[in-house]
């Protein structure tokens, strides 16, 4: 199967989206990285980069670090190739969209846990697209985040497949994220994809709706890039509230 490749630029998801860890190194090392994994950040078949400079961008030893990549390679996320030009290797396929009976069937904490996800996102993306589009406005925005924007919304509407696309949105909303300039603004959309991915796995991939997804997805990247923050806000909280329509209405 062909899988959307994210492409490389001078600025790069992963270098955005993996922060320092807090107290649970171990824990901290694996819920990062197999989110980025998720969420398409490192997608199928891509390397993880090298075991220090993960660790110098997570603030973790190299034991810890390596010990993360073995729960990932146990949890069939990764494999680790010996030798010269060896390295990890991610081995995740995400599966496609598809209906759970009974929606979100789950505990009533967890439940209510990612329905809130949804009002948190409702103020974190549209606040993200104002701040990077103040920065084009004031012609702060270089070419290479110019670029990432544009190439992210290219996959999203050349993605092959289900799976593909799912991976090519949650990269396109991570990277308006990275181009704000915010280490809090991007660990928050990191936050909120992961909820929002773990939803639409649960719902079927509707045409009419990937289509009108497409559209606004075009419109924000626009006004981003036109630098028009109002436009920018307004198209992101339309896009928001249409996903949580969508999710409410099918998932009960």
């Amino acid at each position: 199967m062909t899988r959307a490749r994210p492409a490389m630029h001078g600025v790069r998801l992963g270098d955005v989206v993996l922060r320092r860890v807090g107290g649970h190194a171990f824990e901290g090392c694996v819920e990062q990285l197999a989110t980025a994994i998720r969420l398409g950040v490192y997608p199928f078949g891509s390397m993880l980069p090298s075991e220090r400079e993960l660790a110098r961008r997570m603030g973790v030893s190299r034991a810890t670090l390596r010990e993360g990549i073995a729960a990932l390679r146990e949890a069939g996320m990764v494999r680790t190739q010996r030798g010269r030009g060896g390295g990890t290797v991610v081995v995740f396929e995400p599966p496609a969209p598809a209906y759970a009976e009974g929606g979100l069937a789950t505990t009533l904490a967890r439940r209510e846990e990612l329905l809130d996800s949804l009002v948190f996102r409702r103020v974190v993306e549209p606040g993200a697209c104002w701040v990077a589009s103040m920065r084009s406005k004031e012609d702060l925005l270089v070419t290479d985040e110019q670029s990432l924007l544009i190439t992210a919304l290219q996959e999203v509407d050349q993605a092959p497949d289900a799976a593909a696309h799912r991976q090519a949105d949650s990269r396109l909303h991570l990277a308006i994220a990275s181009v704000t300039g915010s280490p809090k603004t991007v660990a928050a959309v990191t936050e909120v994809q992961a909820a929002l991915h773990e939803m639409l796995q649960r719902i079927p991939v509707l045409s009419a709706n990937l289509e009108h997804s497409h559209r606004q997805h075009r419109a924000i990247v626009g006004a981003i890039l036109g630098g028009d923050p109002a436009k920018a806000r307004q198209a992101m909280e339309e896009h928001c509230d249409d996903t949580a329509a969508l999710l409410r209405g099918l998932l009960g």
